[in-house]
């Protein structure tokens, strides 16, 4: 059993090494996610199998574009900033309140509560898209209003989280904290338990569910043979069991300091290590996302191939006329 102290440790040393290498992999898998969706967002592909409107296909890739993006600056913001607090147990001192506090979680709540919206948006699209209903077929949006539905979602939570602004300040400890009594019950209860937790776990799991048998009724009447629309829902349906999963430690996490805020201090140690562990699996969501839809979707890791593909022809090519220009110059 660890000491306070070895706890302590461990749990610095875990939170750099964990968050250094989900910075790296996270960053690289939200920029090419943001490339595949940029390429499925402007697609001309119609859907054969639906006789669907092309905007309508494209719509959830629009919705995991905008939730790549999301994802991304919570990485580059958000989670940097953790790994400098918990990894090297840095305090926050007045001067720096606007940048590390009030700043900082307003960035990580706006761009994660978009980024769960948006994934959420995708899922029930595809819900809509796979249904054998003709009329849920339908009320899948055109892409313009799509679009419109991203931009509402950006303007709602930037509104909704402007108290963040005004009531973060610094505690005597150092850490960020709420200083109003009333607006930290719905701090707590409605942004990070409900909206962070209760809501997408619900949510994801019914129409994550729904899709899923939807999909096996699908497979039926094309032969096992999964179209690029199946396998984008496919691939969701896998990315909402990650985001159920690692959100139940966050909102128990949350309870926990809600309810034991005060306890025994000689666990202060293991109840830190339980903080940085839940606080990775926090990140896991923008962090694994292209990872799980590389191993889930043949044609997303088409596309990635293909760019590669491309960029190493295209240097093989500057390097060929590099090369013929110079055998030119010297037979002159």
């Amino acid at each position: 059993m660890l000491n306070m102290e070895e706890a302590y440790t461990v749990a610095h040393l875990l939170m750099i090494i964990a968050g250094l290498i989900m910075l790296i992999f996270g960053s690289i898998g939200n920029l090419l996610n943001i490339y595949v969706f940029t390429l499925w967002s402007r697609s001309r592909r119609t859907l054969k199998d639906h006789h669907q409107d092309t905007h309508q296909a494209n719509n959830s890739s629009l919705y995991l574009l905008a939730s790549s993006i999301s994802n991304l600056i919570v990485l580059l913001y958000p989670l940097v900033t953790r790994i400098i607090f918990d990894g090297f147990n840095y305090s926050v001192s007045q001067n720096q309140v606007i940048f590390l506090c009030k700043i900082r979680f307003f960035v990580l709540h706006t761009s994660d509560l978009m980024s769960l919206t948006y994934f959420c948006m995708a899922t029930f699209d595809r819900y809509l898209i796979t249904s054998r209903n003709a009329h849920l077929r339908n009320l899948s949006t055109t892409k313009h209003r799509t679009i419109q539905i991203i931009l509402l979602v950006f303007l709602f939570f930037c509104l909704h989280n402007i108290p963040l602004l005004i009531f973060f300040e610094v505690s005597s400890t150092g850490d960020c904290d709420v200083n109003s009594n009333q607006y930290s019950y719905y701090y707590l209860y409605a942004t990070q338990i409900f909206l962070h937790g209760i809501f997408p776990i619900v949510f994801l799991s019914i129409f994550g569910t729904l899709t899923f048998q939807q999909l096996k009724q699908l497979q039926v009447h094309v032969q096992n043979h999964l179209n690029v629309d199946k396998q984008l829902s496919r691939m969701l349906v896998l990315m909402s069991i990650a985001i159920v999963i690692s959100s139940i430690p966050y909102c128990v996490e949350q309870l926990y300091y809600e309810m034991f805020a005060h306890g025994n201090q000689q666990q202060s140690g293991l109840i830190f290590l339980l903080h940085v562990i839940s606080s990775i699996l926090f990140y896991v969501n923008p962090v694994s996302s292209f990872y799980i839809y590389f191993i889930s979707t043949p044609h997303l890791r088409h596309e990635v191939q293909r760019l590669f593909y491309r960029s190493k022809h295209h240097h093989r090519f500057t390097n060929n006329q590099i090369h013929t220009i110079t055998d030119l110059h010297q037979s002159h």
